[in-house]
């Protein structure tokens, strides 16, 4: 038994992209970014930023497409999953993805209110109500052979 945790906060790298798996299940998926800053020893300030790839399942996949973009600030809890594929030549291809179950938006977009819906009570922290699927075989098949990565 192990536990396999992750909790980010972060801004998004880019606008999430949302597909459809070949059974109709939504995805979403986009790269957030964390950043630590410390002094060094010659007390010059150092920053370091690290990219993650997020990958959002379902109900929840839509609601990110829907209100996360570029730049905006958000909390995913979630669990630390690296798939392999071969690309077009045959070569073995990993990535390492955090599976979000938790998304919490943190602030608000540009020009609005607090509330994930303008004018409604909605809550702005979206859970899975059910266990993230596993990836489907078959997803890569929705991709052409051009691609290399599924997102």
């Amino acid at each position: 038994m192990g536990v396999n945790k992750a909790i980010l906060i972060g801004n998004l790298g880019r606008d999430p992209e949302l597909k459809y798996t070949p059974s109709g299940q939504p995805v979403a998926s986009f790269p957030l970014a964390t950043s630590e800053r410390w002094t060094d020893k010659s007390g010059q300030r150092q920053d370091r930023t690290e990219w993650h790839n997020i990958v959002v399942w379902g109900r929840q996949a839509e609601f990110v497409n829907q209100y996360l973009k570029k730049g905006r600030s958000c909390y995913i809890e979630g669990k630390i999953s690296t798939r392999s594929w071969d690309d077009r030549d045959g070569n073995k291809k990993y990535r390492t993805e955090i599976v979000a179950l938790s998304v919490e938006f943190l602030n608000s977009p540009s020009g609005s209110s607090g509330s994930a819906q303008s004018g409604s009570n909605q809550s702005q922290n979206f859970q899975n109500s059910s266990p993230s699927p596993q990836y489907e075989p078959q997803v890569n098949e929705q991709f052409s052979a051009d691609e290399d990565l599924p997102f």
